[in-house]
């Protein structure tokens, strides 16, 4: 099991930028894949970034392709997601997740472990 604590959350203006922390612990061992997914009020979680552990193979939702970059400090056991240019539709709680088989997964149902979210709000 892998246990996962989000932070760098808080209330920006558009075209602002901010740095999520994804700290993991637990069973961190060998492969397993950070993703970041976010939920705004009222829609369903979605994808936003993935990376795997090892091989450093990263992947991004169009609506954030070229303002937001993923990346991961093995050991510090962490995964960053630096978010820039933002805007108001980038606010949202946003939640780091794990999966332990390794490879590169987009779907919230392939992710076991998830953190308790922390929340962006972009202010135009």
């Amino acid at each position: 099991q892998v246990q996962l604590v989000e932070s760098g959350g808080g209330l920006v203006q558009a075209g602002g930028s901010l740095r999520l922390s994804c700290s993991a612990s637990g069973r961190t061992g060998g492969s397993f894949t950070v993703g970041w997914f976010r939920q705004a009020p009222g829609k369903e979680r979605e994808f936003v970034a993935v990376i795997t552990w090892s091989g450093g193979y990263s992947a991004y939702a169009d609506s954030v392709k070229g303002r937001f970059a993923i990346s991961r400090d093995n050991a510090k056991n962490t995964v960053y997601l630096q978010m820039n240019s933002l805007k108001p539709e980038d606010t949202a709680v946003y939640y780091c997740a794990a999966n332990t088989r390794g490879g590169l997964y987009y779907s919230k149902g392939d992710f076991g472990s998830w953190g308790q979210g922390t929340q962006v709000t972009v202010s135009s």
